[in-house]
């Protein structure tokens, strides 16, 4: 029988969290091995564990996983949050990369010297190419694809509330996605994920920056 499902990544959000965010949803219960030194990090590469020398690695089902869209797209398929056949996957994998590449955006700000006009760029891009996508796939639906809760949906709820977190009411011009916001965060297992104490993680501060710094032996602030 296999263990329970281990995390190895630092304490923070980073591409770790949206793992977090699909396990949760999933109802798996996970432990996490936090990387604080370099040597750790060393360590899990000496050891063979990390096919391209990378984090995150989540362990699960007797095998070590890296690269985040494969380790979410394994959990995805294996507890039903990943469409009923080959088309429904697909517009669920564009949804969901489309939400990695503007949170991945949110991801390096804490990382960069002048942060303004990435939020900037970011704001902007979230409310003209992105936010559009949703609230028209949203107008008539609960959900985004086959009228089933998947991946792509736990990701949504993910980014706005990132970008609520930054932007206060970005989501005024879209109800639809708002609604559907409010509509996500009564589901049990997210409730709970919401609430104070739970495995979700706070937006990253000067100790998570200087801690990855550290693990990763990052010399400079991204440009």
């Amino acid at each position: 029988m296999a263990g329970k499902v281990v995390l190895h990544y630092i304490n923070g959000r980073g591409k770790m969290e949206s793992i977090r965010w699909l396990l949760t949803v999933a109802e798996v219960e996970f432990d996490e091995m936090y990387l604080t030194a370099h040597e750790q990090y060393e360590k899990l590469q000496s050891d063979g564990a990390l096919m391209f020398q990378q984090v995150p690695m989540v362990e699960i089902d007797g095998m070590k996983l890296i690269q985040t869209k494969a380790i979410l797209n394994y959990i995805a398929e294996k507890y039903n949050l990943h469409g009923k056949d080959l088309k429904d996957r697909v517009m669920i994998n564009m949804y969901s990369e489309g939400l990695m590449d503007l949170m991945e955006m949110i991801m390096i700000l804490p990382f960069t010297p002048d942060p303004q006009p990435k939020l900037d760029n970011i704001q902007s891009k979230a409310k003209e190419r992105y936010l559009p996508v949703f609230e028209k796939v949203l107008s008539g639906n609960i959900y985004l694809v086959g009228g089933k809760l998947s991946c792509a949906d736990v990701q949504l709820l993910e980014c706005t509330l990132m970008l609520e977190e930054k932007f206060p009411g970005i989501l005024g011009d879209f109800r639809n996605v708002k609604s559907f916001q409010g509509r996500m965060i009564q589901i049990p297992a997210i409730n709970r994920f919401l609430q104070p104490g739970s495995k979700r993680r706070p937006q990253p501060d000067e100790n998570y920056v200087k801690t990855v710094m550290e693990v990763f032996q990052v010399k400079k602030p991204l440009p």
